[in-house]
């Protein structure tokens, strides 16, 4: 396959994969167990979550490394697996891929917040990251997805440290909440805001994902477009989330979901799939979809 930028500048779409925490959940994964270690200690079910979304369409796949940050392995006596865990979750996605599809290795937030609101340094946050990355690219990532990002601060050094040590293409998307003054993060960073420092700090790809059903989601891209001329990314959720007890609950059908691919598309965005909720039934409604649209 040609590298994914390449692909991208074509114009031409890309369908990513869903949910991954909860497909593991269906495999077995329980409340408290780490679900990045189930690279080393359960491969199999791990692969087969991937094979899942490959076989219902998704040309561009993510890995169980969302939460491998060593500050989060930390949490469960494994930081000194970190690079580790991490390399074995892209060779695990690579081997489901095959030929089939590109992998993005997912990055989360660590966890932490900066100083001086938290305790954590640029510089600790910064190694953090790199030992984290490392382990990536040791896997043979195609690009790195730096997801789910609240504070810019923090998604900034993430990008600097996937930059200085891989050089895969860096992917980056913030999650946005809607208020009385438009779409802004967690921390207060407004569309523009987060796309100006994401474009500084050098990504190829940006976008959004979580926190936002398709329908949030299609404006937020929206917006984005009016300030990059860059690749962009959505990642929504099933729909908005609602309590039922003490479970959140993603209920948006697949094929509810796939009918505003041609919006999403429209807006701009160039990769999509989906975020909490979405499951292989959804991307492949999502393919059915892109495929009646010839794309």
């Amino acid at each position: 396959m040609v590298d994914i930028l390449s692909y991208l500048k074509s114009d031409r779409v890309l369908l990513s994969d869903g949910a991954w925490g909860t497909m593991l959940q269906s495999r077995g994964l329980q409340s408290g167990e780490c679900p990045e270690n189930w690279n080393l200690t359960h491969p199999d079910s791990v692969k087969e979550v991937a094979s899942a979304y490959i076989n219902a369409g998704s040309r561009v796949i993510l890995t169980n490394t969302f939460g491998a940050s060593p500050f989060k392995l930390d949490n469960y006596g494994l930081r000194d697996k970190t690079r580790e865990i991490n390399e074995k979750g892209v060779i695990i996605s690579k081997e489901a891929a095959a030929d089939s599809a590109y992998v993005a290795a997912s990055v989360g937030p660590t966890g932490k917040f900066l100083q001086p609101l938290g305790e954590i340094s640029e510089g600790e946050m910064y190694d953090a990251f790199c030992e984290q990355i490392s382990g990536l690219a040791d896997g043979g990532a195609d690009a790195i997805l730096i997801e789910t990002m609240s504070d810019i601060g923090e998604a900034v050094i993430a990008v600097k440290a996937a930059k200085d040590v891989s050089s895969v293409p860096v992917m980056a998307t913030m999650t946005f909440e809607r208020g009385k003054q438009g779409y802004k993060t967690m921390m207060g960073i407004d569309i523009e805001q987060a796309v100006e420092a994401l474009s500084e700090a050098g990504v190829s790809v940006l976008g959004t994902n979580c926190g936002n059903g398709i329908e949030q989601v299609t404006e937020i891209i929206t917006e984005m477009k009016k300030y990059t001329s860059k690749p962009l990314i959505a990642h929504p959720n099933a729909g908005l989330p609602r309590l039922e007890g003490d479970r959140t609950i993603f209920d948006q059908k697949p094929e509810v979901m796939a009918r505003y691919i041609p919006n999403l598309i429209n807006s701009g965005a160039q990769i999509v799939g989906g975020c909490c909720g979405t499951t292989p039934e959804h991307i492949k409604a999502m393919a059915k979809q892109l495929e009646s649209m010839s794309l």
